[in-house]
C-alpha cells in the first residue's frame, strides 16, 4: 500500500536507477495513526531500524550535531495530486547543526540560514499547523526594515534575526 511516490521511488530503484538511501512509510500506517492518533510498537521499531540503515549507508547519524543526516519528509497518495500533499525538508535541521555547518563552510551561511527557515515554517505549517503567515509576515517585516524587494536580497544576518 504505497503512495505514488513511494510506489515510483521503489520501482526506481527495482530498475537501478540511482536513489538517495531512504524508506517509505505505507499508507496503511498513515490510517492507523489517524485512527489510533498512535503507532504500534513494531512499526516504530521498524522506522528506527530504517533509520538506522540509512545512517549506515550515509555514514552521518540522525541527530549528530556536527554531521547530521537530514531527511525529505514526503506526503504520497494513491492517485496523483499535484500541489495538494505536503512535503517537510531537512528535518533533523536545527540551531545547532546550523551553526556547525557554518563553521566548516562559512561561504555558505546564507543557504544554511536559508534552509534552517524554510524548514522552520515547511515544520511548523505542516506538522504544528501554525499557518505560514506569521513566517511570512516576519520575512516581509525584514524586507522592509532592508529596502529589500526579494527573498533572496536579504543577508544571512537578515535571516538569522
Amino acid at each position: 500500500l504505497l503512495g505514488g511516490k513511494g510506489a515510483n521511488l521503489a520501482e526506481m530503484v527495482n530498475l537501478g536507477i540511482p536513489v538517495p538511501p531512504g524508506f517509505t512509510i505505507t499508507t496503511e500506517v498513515c490510517g492507523i495513526y489517524q485512527r489510533t492518533k498512535g503507532l504500534p510498537q513494531e512499526v516504530v521499531e521498524q522506522v528506527k531500524a530504517n533509520v538506522r540503515r540509512v545512517e549506515a549507508d550515509m555514514g552521518t547519524n540522525f541527530g549528530d550535531v556536527e554531521n547530521p543526516l537530514l531527511f525529505s519528509v514526503r506526503s504520497g497518495a494513491a492517485a496523483s495530486m499535484p500541489g495538494m500533499m505536503d512535503t517537510v525538508l531537512n528535518l533533523g535541521m536545527n540551531k545547532a547543526t546550523a551553526e556547525a555547518w557554518i563553521r566548516r563552510a562559512p561561504h555558505l551561511e546564507r543557504f544554511v540560514y536559508d534552509s534552517y527557515r524554510r524548514f522552520i515554517t515547511m515544520y511548523a505549517d505542516i506538522v504544528m499547523q501554525v499557518g505560514r503567515e506569521d513566517f511570512e509576515e516576519a520575512i516581509g517585516h525584514m524586507k522592509e526594515k532592508r529596502g529589500a524587494k526579494f527573498d533572496t536580497d536579504l543577508t544571512a544576518m537578515d535571516l538569522k534575526e
